[in-house]
């Protein structure tokens, strides 16, 4: 019998978000089950993704997915895609008058994009075997039948970096014609008539913009039988964050009783930063967490910043990974892999409902939520998972993905846990009888046991909930080459790193935590004085041109202070900064 499909739909609201976004899409799409014979994974991809037909009687397979972004922002792509032509015939058209042809130079692919269109072609790539036959998930698809096999099978090593400009340079999937939504009043790039303030974002969702995403909503939620919710990337940085906090309004007011799990993603460093766009910077995040976090089921800032000051630390870094953090390239694919475990609970087979994800985590109207991940988890060839928690057995693997440090005496009001990528078999120790086992894990008899004793040795008294994933993470082209030479293929550790390597990582495990807990009072609570350390009307006043009112930023500011009081751990056991309590 097959498990009921509760359908989401994504909406990625800027251009950050899309970077993520697509990293995560070509997750997805690497993930597919092609083999007919094969049993059923352990993802119900039908949850996010949707079946079509074009008009030439081709099955489809696309995203249920809406992406909003700015005038100049597509480069090599197509608003609406090419999935969907209908080859429309012109011959038939013609003009008796003078004709002045003015021709424009395409913008240039790279070479991921031309071995694409290659494959779309029917061309034979010569570094490909293209001998196997494989059937898509959705008994065929206008490339999903033989062309992402072949994908998958491409060993070329693409170098990407210096020519992915925008989101769509990696891209190795088709759209539907309805996903990509371009704002044109703002541009992309350049120095005129760009998108940088919060209020900027909020009065766009009216008029055209306003009934291009109503349209493109009803068109994907009319089609769902079982529609649970929204699945939202939102860039905090910039003036999206105005515009997200606008949507999120928009459908907790229409779905009202769906969820809406919102991801506030920035990046590490923008290349036209400035000290006055850095103050507009951290506007702009207090405001989208003061909104997202109020229209959310839950808000989940996402981020590899050392911190969301003015001045931030060093960036996350992770023991196993060697990306550029300046690279948004980069730094997106790393936050990608999180995502594909965070989101694991609400897209696996019989997996929970979002609402109850959030509300697991929301209690006492703490909707903020904060991440951590190891990306790749530490496990060495040939260890088991007790050997490689034991291994960590003085901290957790895991690194902030939210800027937020863990509290550090094991409190926490909530927590979700996901392990994707160790093989079955590998679950548990298997101890020979007399054998003293070397720790408390190599006992248990399941790898959930496993895994949740090994958490709950540093949360003793949290609620916790549990998820394991055989399959991995698969990390085939177009992702870039960002891990150690130490790792196999597979993503484990090597005793010794070889003197050489040309072996490129394909797969890899991931550890990933959705907490809520007294650590989120003192990161508000430092965001809200960061802010409310100058005057917005001196430092920043054309902050306020485009709104919001002084009335309505003083508002936000205080729901932002309340909502850093929701996490105060009054028992005795506090995770109050030095300055704590200061309006109080």
């Amino acid at each position: 019998m097959s498990s009921l499909c509760r359908e989401i739909i994504t909406l990625q609201l800027g251009h950050y978000s899309n970077f993520v976004g697509t990293h995560w899409w070509n997750l997805q799409d690497a993930s597919l089950c092609y083999d007919a014979e094969m049993p059923p994974g352990d993802i119900q991809s039908d949850v996010m993704f949707r079946e079509g037909q074009t008009l030439g009687g081709n099955i489809t397979y696309t995203p249920r997915l809406i992406a909003m972004d700015l005038k100049g922002s597509l480069l090599t792509l197509r608003q609406e895609g090419s999935l969907y032509d209908a080859g429309k015939d012109t011959s038939a058209i013609s003009w008796d008058g003078s004709l002045m042809t003015h021709k424009e130079s395409p913008p240039e692919k790279n070479s991921f994009l031309e071995d694409l269109d290659k494959l779309d072609r029917g061309d034979i790539l010569p570094e490909v075997d293209f001998t196997s036959s494989r059937q898509s998930p959705c008994e065929g698809s206008l490339r999903l039948d033989t062309v992402n096999a072949q994908l998958a099978a491409i060993q070329k090593s693409y170098q990407l970096e210096g020519s992915v400009k925008v989101w769509s340079d990696f891209l190795r999937i088709h759209l539907h014609p309805r996903t990509v939504s371009v704002i044109h009043q703002y541009n992309h790039d350049g120095e005129a008539e760009r998108l940088e303030a919060f209020g900027q974002g909020e009065s766009l969702l009216q008029g055209k913009v306003l009934d291009e995403l109503d349209d493109k909503l009803h068109f994907f939620v009319e089609e769902c039988d079982y529609f649970q919710g929204f699945q939202i990337l939102c860039d905090v940085a910039d003036g999206f964050a105005g515009l997200g906090s606008k949507v999120t309004e928009m459908l907790q007011d229409s779905y009202g009783g769906r969820g809406i799990l919102t991801y506030g993603l920035e990046p590490v460093a923008r290349h036209d930063s400035t000290p006055a766009k850095e103050v507009y910077r951290l506007l702009n995040c207090a405001m989208a967490t003061a909104h997202l976090a109020s229209n959310s089921s839950f808000y989940c800032p996402l981020t590899l910043r050392g911190g969301l000051g003015l001045r931030a630390s060093a960036p996350v870094s992770f023991p196993h990974l060697t990306y550029d953090p300046s690279l948004w390239y980069h730094s997106s694919a790393v936050l990608a892999l999180a995502l594909d475990a965070l989101t694991v609970p609400y897209r696996r087979r019989n997996g929970v409902p979002m609402w109850q994800l959030a509300d697991s985590l929301s209690t006492s109207g703490r909707k903020v939520v904060a991440a951590y991940g190891a990306v790749p988890f530490p496990m060495a060839r040939g260890d088991s998972l007790p050997d490689a928690l034991s291994a960590c057995a003085d901290s957790l693997p895991w690194k902030p993905l939210s800027t937020c440090p863990e509290a550090g005496e094991g409190g926490c009001y909530g927590q979700w846990v996901t392990l994707k990528g160790v093989e079955e078999q590998r679950l548990i120790s298997h101890v020979a009888p007399g054998t003293e086992p070397p720790s408390p894990y190599h006992h248990l008899c399941s790898g959930e046991d496993v895994l949740a004793s090994y958490v709950t040795s540093f949360y003793p008294t949290a609620p916790l909930a549990v998820q394991l994933l055989s399959s991995p993470s698969k990390v085939t082209p177009p992702f870039p080459r960002i891990f150690s030479p130490s790792l196999t293929d597979g993503g484990l550790a090597l005793d010794q790193q070889p003197p050489f390597s040309s072996r490129a990582v394909s797969s890899v495990p991931v550890l990933t935590s959705l907490q809520s807990g007294p650590a989120l009072d003192p990161w508000l609570s430092e965001l809200h004085r960061s802010v409310t350390a100058f005057d917005v009307r001196r430092v920043a006043p054309s902050f306020l041109t485009h709104g919001p009112e002084m009335a309505d930023y003083g508002e936000a500011l205080e729901q932002l202070r309340l909502l850093a009081r929701r996490y105060r751990d009054d028992s005795g056991g506090t995770t109050r900064s030095s300055s704590e309590d200061d309006d109080d």
